[in-house]
């Protein structure tokens, strides 16, 4: 239990002190935020995906008739991820084209897109106990590459919705992870569903990375990008 406490404070303190790193808030996109992005995505793409194809595995085993229905169903979890995300995505920016730059956001916009995010925390502080690799070294590499992912996704949420978002947002969100990781300690679940959440996990990574990155207004560091990707990847790979 201590070792997974340990790692959702730490979570839980980037939302809280991330406001405090204004350094990282410019344009041209920082290189460190962009170097953030590649950590994440390395990790999702060396560590998450061979997971995902270990719960393709036991998924085409299982005798729920719901989920032996689909034949790709592991890798339809990860789509399904990646498309609502990409979803609440569009309507925030339709709603942001219809309205002036400087202008907060309309509250139930930004309230959607909070509980989407408060639901994307609490899933991580959950897998933060229910892993499918639950080692000590599996922990401290997800929290590396979460915290870093939790930095990138706080400002680009407080570039969409400024004042509410630093004021309210970002509570809301330190208190999502926490409330995961209470609930992955309070109950136990198959190994089947840790492989279904992982999958969810994974696309809607890939999908917050992205977003983030290719914009052309970002004007993002490909070459951070691409350090903290083949960093990262080498460090997993290796160790």
């Amino acid at each position: 239990m201590l070792p997974t406490l340990i790692a959702a404070l730490l979570l839980i303190m980037v939302h809280l002190l991330s406001n405090h790193l204004r350094f990282l808030n410019r344009l041209p996109r920082s290189r460190w935020l962009s170097m953030a992005g590649g950590v994440s995505v390395a990790y999702v793409f060396i560590h998450l995906l061979p997971e995902l194809a270990r719960g393709q595995v036991l998924m085409e085993g299982a005798e729920i008739e719901p989920i032996s229905f689909l034949e790709h169903h592991a890798y339809l979890l990860a789509l399904s991820g990646l498309v609502v995300f990409y979803g609440i995505e569009r309507i925030i920016k339709a709603h942001r084209q219809r309205f002036p730059e400087n202008t907060e956001p309309h509250q139930g916009v930004f309230w959607l897109h909070i509980a989407t995010f408060a639901c994307y925390n609490a899933l991580i502080g959950y897998l933060l106990v229910h892993r499918e690799t639950p080692e000590l070294g599996s922990l401290l590499w997800f929290t590396i590459a979460m915290a870093l992912h939790f930095l990138v996704n706080d400002f680009g949420l407080q570039n969409d919705h400024r004042a509410l978002y630093r004021h309210k947002g970002r509570w809301v969100l330190a208190a999502a992870v926490a409330a995961g990781w209470i609930l992955g300690i309070l109950t136990e679940i198959s190994e089947l569903a840790v492989s279904a959440l992982t999958a969810l996990l994974a696309g809607s990574v890939i999908l917050n990375v992205l977003k983030e990155e290719l914009p052309e207004e970002r004007q993002s560091r490909f070459g951070a990008f691409l350090v903290g990707a083949m960093g990262y990847a080498a460090l997993l790979l290796i160790l």
